[in-house]
């Protein structure tokens, strides 16, 4: 059996929803390598009992580890050691070297801080370099130092204490891992394996009809730990399982295939944005974007080499800018209209011509809010993606969601119309 965490996120910046919390998901990936199992990721506010309870809550539950994450400034709201102390049985103590460790990171900024109030500084140093007295101090990667402390006496979870800044928490990770009252936590975790399938094309009802098929069909099918998931107008199915049931898990891929030959687009787990990427190898892109606002090159650009590749694009809301920024006729516009399958063509040869591109990509729609007709509703968009030599392929979806998820699934159904065209010109 694994052992079991649990995470604590704290701060009611993160609580409020002021602070998106990216702690946690990160965690949570770095359990998974290790073969801990996740039981609770929980956010609290800056109250001290807030805390404590979600630490009892988890201890009577029978967690190994607990990871907790903020509450570590020099301010008077940040107790998170002193509550973990206290949870698990131990007095704080000053550290008179970790101190000086402190002053030496904070005295830069100090001189920068002309008003600060050197008395004020050093109080705040001396609250960060008292720690729990027993466990594992973690030196500090900006000015808070972590720890892993483990139960006094008795049974409960070992407490491992971060900061909250991501930068920082994902530096102290390795030093807390490493330490003998982690391992002593997670002694008896099991390893475990992770596979990432993504689809496209079908609704997420569709591969839960596949999944009780397989439930029917495959050995060992109640070993397989399967949740899915629709992500960005992709269906995503994440199986874990233990070594040995490996063979359970080629059973499930193989019904999986046999099924959805058509719309599985990825078995080893790589995205499209990745796909396309590769595809996109010794060639050169343009794009001609209206609804999406640059949000398609956005995504082709988050990859280290992308300037390899994306010559640029052009935003182009107005009709004034699709004539004269790239080309398109205005009695065509006039004609049919500015969404419409022939005017995103025309702004993909735009994109073509103006930027010298292998492949160039046209979009344009009505996202909203407001707008649309009966004909052309909200969430109508029209996508082409053409090469330079003449091969096209367009499409116009009546995508569903608000603003936002309209753009977005544009750019997802732009993204494999891309991949479609440049496989089949490989």
């Amino acid at each position: 059996m694994s052992a079991r965490a649990g995470i604590v996120v704290t701060g009611t910046e993160v609580l409020s929803g002021r602070v998106r919390d990216a702690n946690g998901p990160w965690l949570a990936e770095r359990l998974l390598d290790l073969g801990v199992e996740l039981a609770h990721i929980v956010i609290v506010g800056d109250r001290p009992e807030d805390m404590a309870a979600q630490l009892r809550v988890m201890r009577d539950q029978g967690l190994d580890l607990v990871i907790t994450s903020g509450g570590l400034g020099p301010t008077a709201d940040d107790l998170t050691m002193e509550v973990v102390a206290r949870f698990n049985g131990h007095e704080m103590r000053f550290d008179a070297e970790l101190d000086a460790t402190i002053a030496a990171i904070v005295a830069p900024m100090a001189r920068r801080w002309r008003q600060a109030d050197p008395e004020a500084v050093a109080a705040g140093t001396r609250k960060q370099a008292t720690v729990p007295d027993g466990g594992a101090v973690l030196q500090p990667v900006g000015t808070a130092p972590g720890a892993v402390v483990p139960p006094a006496a008795g049974a409960g979870p070992t407490v491992v204490v971060l900061p909250g800044p991501p930068r920082e928490l994902q530096a102290m990770w390795a030093d807390a891992v490493a330490t003998a009252e982690f391992h002593a936590a997670t002694g008896g975790h099991t390893t475990y394996r992770q596979h990432t399938l993504r689809l496209f094309g079908i609704p997420e009802s569709e591969i839960a009809a596949t999944l009780r098929v397989a439930e029917r069909e495959v050995d060992g099918f109640d070993r397989l730990e399967i949740t899915t998931c629709l992500r960005r107008a992709e269906v995503e199915v994440v199986t874990r399982y233990e070594p040995d049931a490996e063979q359970s898990w080629d059973a499930l891929l193989d019904v999986i295939r046999g099924r959805h030959r058509d719309t599985l687009f990825s078995t080893d787990g790589t995205t499209i944005d990745d796909q396309v990427a590769k595809l996109l190898t010794g060639r050169r892109i343009a794009l001609a974007e209206s609804c999406t606002g640059g949000l398609l090159a956005a995504r082709l650009t988050e990859r280290p080499g992308s300037s390899d590749y994306v010559l640029g694009g052009v935003v182009s809301y107005s009709n004034h800018a699709k004539e004269s920024l790239l080309g398109v006729d205005p009695e065509l516009i006039e004609r049919l209209g500015a969404v419409s399958p022939e005017v995103a063509e025309a702004m993909a040869d735009g994109a073509l011509s103006r930027f010298d591109a292998d492949v160039g990509v046209g979009i344009t729609g009505v996202a909203g809010p407001g707008g649309g007709t009966e004909e052309k509703p909200v969430g109508y968009v029209c996508i082409c993606v053409k090469t330079g030599d003449g091969q096209v392929l367009a499409a116009d979806p009546r995508l569903p969601g608000d603003r936002a998820e309209i753009r977005d699934r544009s750019t997802t159904v732009a993204m494999h119309m891309l991949r479609w065209l440049l496989q089949g010109s490989s």
